[in-house]
């Protein structure tokens, strides 16, 4: 980590992106008091992780990377061995385990041992488990990892309520389009930094180019190519039967384009103007791909 600074508004659900090792768990660990910082300071929910400990715990649930539960015990198990470290009654430990069971999709799932789950069905035990005591923040580290659609989608719903419902959740990913559907504010990390932050809109504000035109052709020979790359230069790219342009005025340049493909015997098949996505926006903040 590297002099990192970020504030997440209460309710705010906010992504940090960044390929693995770039210091997205290692920032949870040390907001959620599991590493402590070597300068600065840390504020959760009003307390400080290094002097009240416990009450940091109480106001924040943690979906770690590796899933964190015990095979042998049942779902159901599971969720009233992690509500009993909080101060929850008996009874009330089991109406809220009933209710999550539910709510994730597995309560006929609920007397069965984990080691008969797939691993996206033990994710979203994790999950149950991370909000059994009500926190008003939720970390969630890459919690969609190497599992499989239908819990994926699961996932994306309950994170869709619980952020409806105003909980804060911080959410950790390298899937660029899960930070695009989730989360109000993304933070780009790489390397230790927070390269950028904002909404996807206002990290697209800072590319110089927010739009590509795209054309889908027939007829585009290497000789055509080479002639439109000396008309665009380098804000051209040429694929085979397709062209990629990126515009200064979006209307003109589409005219112009068209009008040159005309006059070179090119026929388009399809035409459409894209947006800058996260990839072009972590592209041009840090001169390279977006790694797994």
């Amino acid at each position: 980590m590297n002099g990192i600074s970020l504030c997440i508004e209460r309710g705010e659900c906010y992504a940090l992106l960044g390929p693995n090792g770039a210091g997205k768990t290692t920032t949870i660990n040390l907001l959620s008091g599991l590493l402590l910082p070597d300068s600065g300071q840390v504020s959760i929910n009003g307390y400080n992780p290094v002097k009240d400990p416990l009450l940091v715990k109480a106001s924040i649930g943690v979906i770690p990377q590796e899933i964190a539960l015990y095979d042998e015990l049942t779902a159901r198990q599971n969720l009233h061995f992690w509500a009993g470290l909080y101060n929850i009654s008996p009874a009330e430990i089991r109406r809220r385990a009933d209710a999550a069971l539910e709510r994730i999709g597995l309560k006929d799932r609920a007397d069965q041992p984990l080691h008969t789950f797939s691993g996206g069905m033990k994710r979203r035990i994790n999950i149950a488990a991370a909000i059994l005591h009500r926190p008003v923040i939720l970390f969630m580290d890459e919690p969609t990892v190497g599992i499989d659609p239908q819990s994926r989608i699961h996932i994306y719903e309950l994170i869709d309520e619980l952020h409806r419902e105003g909980m804060t959740i911080l959410y950790t990913t390298h899937y660029m389009e899960e930070a695009e559907k989730l989360c109000d504010r993304i933070g780009i990390m790489d390397l230790g930094l927070l390269v950028a932050e904002g909404s996807l809109r206002q990290l697209r504000d800072r590319l110089p180019n927010q739009s590509r035109i795209h054309l889908e052709t027939r007829g585009l020979t290497p000789e055509v190519g080479v002639q439109l790359q000396h008309l665009y230069g380098d804000r051209i790219a040429i694929g085979e039967e397709q062209v990629w342009l990126s515009p200064t005025l979006v209307h003109r340049d589409i005219a112009e384009l068209v009008r040159h493909c005309g006059e070179l015997h090119v026929d388009i098949q399809h035409l459409e103007v894209t947006e800058a996505d996260l990839e072009a926006v972590f592209l041009e903040l840090t001169g390279r791909a977006l790694r797994d």
